[in-house]
């Protein structure tokens, strides 16, 4: 896909209810401009698919969409194939839907673990007492940081997604150190809170009521929570949030070792 034609993924992402970011094209693009793709019938698009390779060893997929009426034809088999082509000799991850999952168990990935989407409406209130906006913290510091809850280096996914327009991002500081970072982004309805990274429960709960107090209250906000976590979930009830959705994380080859227990909200379930 060349950049202008990851709109149409975005759009059609958004037709099927998974309600994507407003800038999510740029910051996904920037991952790995070489890792999406597009099938044509003629000049028609009829598929999609997303495979951005992180490094040699780690890639992850998503954005795997046949069109509506050109299903059933053979044409997501195609993409999807050139898909884990480009990513051959990775690991590859995904988040799969659940009417989706036993085909991808043929496609020889595994479960890990479940993603639950909880949704409350944004309530006044949340003090940002120990909390700094990211960009007022060194940029180093902060990729760093993340590199710790993600199987490969995405320093330039990272530093788009921190940044871009319209967003909210928050670090926890003790004494000098990043303890714990969170970003809220608008969406096509209401704000998804994702990545939401914290040393324990009290400090995801402090970054979540300071995102929280960037929007009006009454906004819809979305928090992707790993079940294996049970702080985050939790955290996700005490909020007055509710599941809506779910997902299944899989993977090709082992899961990676990651410290799911201060993973409090995933990042994207498009692109990991």
């Amino acid at each position: 896909m060349r950049r202008d034609e990851l709109d149409l993924a975005i759009d059609w992402a958004a037709a099927e209810g998974w309600n994507p970011g407003m800038n999510d094209a740029d910051c996904y693009y920037a991952a790995d401009p070489q890792g999406f793709f597009v099938g044509l019938l003629d000049t028609e698009p009829v598929a999609c698919i997303s495979t951005i390779r992180y490094d040699s060893k780690f890639g992850f997929l998503g954005f795997y969409i046949v069109k509506p009426g050109q299903r059933g034809k053979g044409y997501g088999m195609r993409i999807w194939n050139a898909g884990l082509n480009y990513l051959r000799g990775c690991n590859i991850g995904l988040d799969g839907v659940i009417d989706q999952q036993e085909n991808y168990k043929r496609s020889g990935f595994k479960l890990a673990y479940r993603n639950i989407r909880y949704e409350c409406q944004a309530r006044a209130g949340g003090a940002d007492e120990g909390l700094a906006e990211l960009a007022s913290l060194p940029l180093e510091c902060v990729l760093d940081y993340d590199e710790g809850f993600f199987p490969a280096p995405r320093r330039a996914f990272s530093s788009a997604w921190i940044s871009q327009p319209d967003c909210a991002s928050l670090g926890l500081v003790r004494d000098g150190d990043l303890a714990g970072m969170g970003v809220l982004r608008p969406c096509r309805s209401g704000c998804k809170i994702g990545p939401l990274y914290a040393a324990d429960r009290a400090g995801a709960e402090r970054i979540f009521a300071g995102l929280q107090s960037r929007i009006a209250p009454g906004t819809p906000v979305y928090l992707d929570v790993p079940e294996t976590n049970p702080a985050a979930i939790a955290l996700a009830r005490a909020q007055g949030m509710s599941p809506c959705f779910e997902t299944a994380r899989m993977y090709t080859g082992p899961q990676p070792e990651l410290p799911l227990e201060n993973v409090y909200g995933v990042t994207s379930f498009e692109i990991g």
